[in-house]
């Protein structure tokens, strides 16, 4: 479905809004019966746009819903992706503010730092390896300025409102760990992701397209559709391999990758 500009203008202030004053918005799959993937990525491309209006860099990609466990719960076959923006990056140990966030959840997942860039139809696994700088641990965060259910029809927030909400991508908290592509199997990298001390989840490397630099590919593939391409320099967080966990204020978060690396965030508590 081609939305009329307009729309796609007032759905991107909207999402805009919501992220400033911390108030979410109403579904954009009810807002827009007919809305489809492309669409959504337009509201997307619109609500990241008056990011880089407001002076905020592109610093790299997200890549969403990678699981098999993942997309059946959402009745889709494919992955989402969203774009990292440079105020969403924070390094292992910080403690965010809870005013920057609605409901903050974690996922656990490999980032990459490209050291060349990918472009085209045709990119594989084997080519984002040979332009992989390193690959790192990392925790996502989550974030949504679209409500998870309508209050008045009890409809479910879908895979399009997500896609609108770039993904839910709210940061990234980057590990100190830097690794060559070739010193780790990914497939068999995996976290134990422990929440105030107790374990929550825990997951393998695999779980991500059946292989992260698969994951990647992917998005390359994806973005060639748009004349677009993964640029040298750029930060591509591959998917998650865990379920999202709930980080209400004060959460502590710590995900140990074994030899792989560790990362931690904490939530400020409530004043």
């Amino acid at each position: 479905m081609k939305l009329a500009l307009n729309d796609v203008r007032d759905a991107a202030s909207d999402l805009s809004a919501a992220e400033n004053t911390r108030k979410q918005v109403g579904l954009m799959s009810l807002r827009f019966p007919d809305l489809d993937m492309e669409g959504a990525y337009e509201i997307q491309s619109a609500f990241v746009g008056i990011k880089r209006a407001a002076g905020l860099k592109s610093i790299g990609w997200k890549i969403g819903l990678t699981s098999k466990t993942m997309q059946r719960a959402l009745g889709i076959a494919t992955p989402d992706s969203g774009v990292l923006l440079e105020d969403m990056l924070f390094e292992t140990g910080a403690v965010i503010s809870t005013d920057k966030f609605i409901r903050p959840r974690v996922e656990a997942e490999i980032a990459f730092l490209m050291k060349s860039p990918l472009c085209g139809e045709d990119v594989t696994s084997a080519d984002v390896f040979s332009a992989t700088e390193f690959a790192a641990p990392a925790l996502e965060i989550l974030d949504t300025r679209i409500v998870r259910k309508d209050p008045g029809s009890g409809k479910p927030r879908t895979v399009l409102d997500t896609i609108a909400d770039n993904a839910a991508n709210a940061g990234v908290v980057l590990g100190s760990d830097r690794h060559h592509p070739d010193s780790f199997d990914l497939r068999w990298v995996g976290a134990i992701v422990s929440r105030n001390g107790d374990i929550e989840e825990t997951g393998l490397g695999a779980a991500v397209l059946g292989d992260p630099f698969e994951s990647v590919a992917w998005l390359c593939r994806r973005l060639s559709r748009y004349g677009d391409c993964i640029s040298a320099g750029e930060l591509v967080l591959s998917g998650s391999f865990i379920r999202p966990i709930e980080c209400p204020p004060g959460t502590a978060i710590e995900a140990d990758f074994g030899a792989f690396g560790r990362v931690d965030v904490k939530f400020a508590g409530l004043d």
